[in-house]
């Protein structure tokens, strides 16, 4: 329903130039979900539509995965109200539009499951095969899925009843399997400095380890998770989760084995992630593999009537974002949004024809670039031009020695938006890598008659790429 109304987000263009820049990893995520998007490009042509159709798809079979996964442990009863759970939540609906590593993520790791349970319960030795790759394909879409594996191996631990597979030849040939199918991921990061686990590991290691107590971030990513599971289900999920923590520990009660199962895959994420949102600010898609087996053994306790009080939340929840999507009715002020980037290419566009023979540069790591080069006939820079690090732009292998001597039109989102009047001052930066910069006249974008985001724009002349 929402689908046809949702515009390009800034990370569906990311993500899509990850896929026109074929590589073995990126920098800040491995690189399933730009493989995919090119892929679907190569078939349907280049489009908004098609980026969304490209998750709608993908999500769509997580969902299937996920009823089948669920099959397995409910009855038809409860299978059906699991399968009402988890297509009533936002986070399932954000992913069907919105590009992101999680949309491969969650279809990988649902079929990992899938395979380390036929595996497991039902001793098909083949699957331990199926497993290994599929727990591959996940790591290649976001590293949060070296959860896998270490839920995997804490599941045959706690079991005493598969405890034995520890010691099966086919449980550590899966992981050799997984560890050769993530074997790109660790060859480009070998090749580049290991750049992108730095990125991912440093800085959120230091975070953490200052131990600086924020409530806002505890009760930010509280208010988070409400509103991607809404309030029924993540309050029967935290429920369920207090009542085995106190049983293991106070108890030391270890739950039956398909129940440990669904546990394993499920603690290790949501408890691990929860547990630190006081220190460091924990996003809110960092939690949602958790969500598979999470809503599974949600489906196990909730009631009819809850399930009927879910479904009304959603349905508000939903009509409020659909009506957000069409009329645009409450300001956004960031560039996360799917509002007037095809049109800012247009008046880019026009700019460069007012100063020809000009290159496009912006600087808010991505997402302006981004949105530019996927509407713009031509490439479009990002801040490693004035000599900032700007992500997987870095990466791309450009020679910016060919721009010496040109000139360049800068633009810088005005994300609070308040007046036509001109910033006034520019980036500390430009002058170091222009020559000479004038601020011309603001992109004011309009839709349907109404003023909705304006840009800052810059004339700069004649560009140094090496200053110093």
């Amino acid at each position: 329903m929402i689908l046809p109304f949702v515009g390009l987000m800034p990370q569906d263009a990311y993500y899509f130039l990850y896929g026109q820049n074929l590589s073995l990893s990126y920098f800040d995520h491995p690189g399933m979900i730009g493989y995919l998007l090119r892929l679907f490009s190569e078939i349907f042509g280049k489009s908004v539509f098609v980026i969304k159709l490209t998750d709608f798809t993908i999500t769509t079979c997580t969902i299937l995965a996920f009823y089948k996964l669920a099959s397995y442990f409910l009855s038809e009863k409860k299978l059906e109200r699991a399968l009402i759970l988890i297509t009533t939540t936002l986070f399932v609906s954000i992913l069907s539009f919105n590009s992101t590593p999680d949309v491969p993520l969650l279809l990988f790791w649902t079929l990992s499951l899938i395979c380390s349970y036929k595996a497991i319960f039902e001793d098909k030795k083949w699957f331990w095969i199926f497993a290994g790759i599929a727990m591959g394909l996940a790591f290649n879409s976001k590293y949060t899925a070296l959860l896998l594996q270490f839920g995997l191996i804490a599941f045959l631990i706690f079991s005493n009843k598969y405890r034995k597979l520890l010691g099966s030849p086919w449980l550590w040939f899966s992981i050799l399997i997984s560890i050769l199918v993530m074997f790109p991921v660790f060859l480009w990061n070998y090749q580049h400095d290991f750049a992108s686990f730095t990125f991912q590991s440093s800085e959120r290691t230091s975070s953490i380890s200052e131990f600086k107590i924020s409530p806002t971030n505890f009760f930010g990513a509280i208010a988070h998770q409400l509103l991607l599971l809404l309030p029924v289900l993540f309050l029967v999920i935290i429920t369920f989760t207090f009542k085995y923590i106190k049983k293991a520990v106070l108890k030391f009660k270890i739950p039956q084995a398909k129940t440990l199962f669904l546990l394993a895959f499920f603690i290790p994420t949501f408890v691990g992630f929860l547990s630190i949102t006081s220190i460091y600010w924990v996003k809110l898609n960092w939690m949602m593999p958790s969500y598979i087996t999470g809503i599974i053994l949600a489906g196990m306790f909730i009631s009819q009537k809850l399930v009927k009080t879910q479904i009304i939340f959603s349905i508000v929840f939903h009509l409020l974002v659909l009506v957000q999507i069409i009329f645009y009715v409450v300001p956004i002020k960031s560039d996360d949004t799917w509002i007037g980037w095809k049109e800012l290419g247009i008046e880019t566009e026009n700019i460069q024809e007012k100063y020809p023979n000009t290159f496009i540069f912006s600087d808010d790591y991505y997402k302006t670039s981004a949105c530019l080069n996927f509407f713009m006939n031509q490439k479009v820079y990002a801040q490693n031009i004035i000599g900032l690090p700007a992500l997987h732009f870095d990466y791309l292998g450009d020679d910016l020695s060919i721009l010496n001597s040109k000139n360049g039109i800068f633009i810088d989102s005005d994300k609070g938006f308040k007046n036509h009047k001109k910033k006034g001052d520019f980036h500390p930066e430009l002058k170091k890598y222009f020559e000479k910069v004038t601020e011309i006249e603001p992109i004011i974008i309009l839709i349907k008659g109404k003023e909705v985001r304006k840009f800052w724009v810059f004339y700069c002349e004649n560009y140094n790429s090496s200053p110093f």
